[in-house]
């Protein structure tokens, strides 16, 4: 059942006096007085309210009548009905044969009011609880499948429909209690048109878009879906989207793996913003690796993986050797490039890397060693 509250009987106070000159007063079911033109009235019982909701009827009270009741003044009461119930009254203050012409006139605004914000309120309920479910499968929090299968099915959601996770960051400082305008922007753009997606914000200044993985209705394709983000971007006006990071994750085939899609979306993101700052978009592709290496730095495969970047850290303060070891991973192993990057001799350079080796313990002309000084910097979030 739908219940009157104090801001929509106002606010259907507020429209109906609007339309005659006359006071207004709400009513709830239990006959008291939500809103009204005269605010002293507000929280009293109206007798002639309590009298129209019992008898499901127009109650006209003159002068002389409405003295007999308490908290009534001369006027008309109406019940207003949604979905065959009654969920209040409507009263007009004023000799009953001046207001009757009004009465069937602000009974009904007054219901179309109700329908409206309780249809807005439907829609709101049904978005957050969409929400809910997205950062649900997300977390991959979920332990009883035909659970989750009956609650996407009152949502509307295809479970089973091939999916895979985007992450959408604004870097703006702009963000309050009520969220981020553009990131809000930028919610109401992916949602029309939809395209089937399912969007939810995990935070502030970051959503998650859960996009149907087979664009041309058969496969996976990277690529394709690649063009899409920058169809997307061209649609996004061009003082928002130099404030976006998108990043698009890896596509596995079940649909409850999703929340890896997404894991790994937020580590593409994270790399991709670490090593190339000044792109907007992230492609699982182009960092696999470091992302499906990132989970070592917990354990201890990864910490001993790691050992070797981390020695030159604690040996190097001026950050002058991760600079110059940054330089020859850059450019492959090239002597000659790597010292005209770094504007030193090729003599200091062999110095340079000569001591990282000995503080890391790492041949760098070996790739097993290469790589593992490669891995250690990017892992460990190195600012070089």
């Amino acid at each position: 059942m739908f219940f009157l509250d104090t801001q929509l009987a106002q606010q259907i106070v507020d429209r109906t006096m609007a339309i005659i000159g006359h006071n207004i007063n709400v009513m709830n079911s239990q006959g008291m007085i939500l809103g009204s033109g005269d605010p002293h009235r507000i929280g009293s019982i109206h007798e002639g309210a309590l009298l129209a909701i019992s008898q499901n009827r127009t109650v006209e009270l003159n002068n002389a009548s409405a003295g007999s009741l308490h908290g009534v003044k001369a006027g008309i009461n109406l019940p207003l009905h949604y979905q065959g119930e009654i969920i209040g009254v409507i009263g007009i203050t004023g000799e009953p044969e001046h207001l009757r012409a009004f009465g069937q006139l602000l009974k009904m605004t007054a219901e179309m009011i109700v329908e409206q914000a309780n249809s807005i309120e439907l829609i709101q309920w049904q978005n957050r609880q969409q929400e809910e479910f997205i950062l649900q499968l997300i977390k991959g929090k979920y332990n009883d499948i035909e659970q989750l299968e009956a609650r996407a099915k009152r949502l509307n959601i295809d479970l089973y429909m091939p999916r895979v996770a985007a992450v959408i960051q604004v870097q703006d400082d702009n963000s309050d209690t009520m969220g981020n305008p553009l990131l809000k922007q930028v919610l109401n753009l992916l949602k029309n048109p939809s395209r089937g997606n399912l969007i939810a914000m995990t935070s502030m200044t970051e959503l998650v878009i859960l996009k149907p993985a087979f664009l041309d209705g058969k496969q996976w394709n990277a690529s394709l879906e690649s063009e899409r983000i920058d169809q997307l971007l061209k649609r996004i006006p061009t003082e928002i989207s130099v404030q976006l990071k998108i990043a698009l994750g890896h596509y596995f085939p079940a649909a409850t793996d999703i929340h890896h899609s997404y894991q790994t979306a937020k580590e593409t993101l994270r790399f991709g913003m670490q090593m190339q700052p000044k792109q907007s978009k992230y492609l699982f592709e182009d960092f696999a690796l470091l992302v499906m290496l990132s989970g070592l730095k917990q354990d201890w495969r990864g910490q001993q993986l790691l050992t070797p970047f981390s020695r030159l850290i604690e040996h190097d303060n001026n950050q002058q050797l991760r600079k110059t070891l940054a330089a020859y991973l850059t450019h492959l192993g090239d002597q000659g490039a790597c010292a005209k990057q770094l504007y030193i001799h090729r003599n200091t350079l062999r110095y340079r890397l000569d001591k990282i080796s000995q503080i890391t313990g790492v041949e760098l002309n070996n790739i097993d060693g290469l790589l593992q000084l490669y891995l250690g910097q990017v892992l460990l979030n190195d600012p070089s």
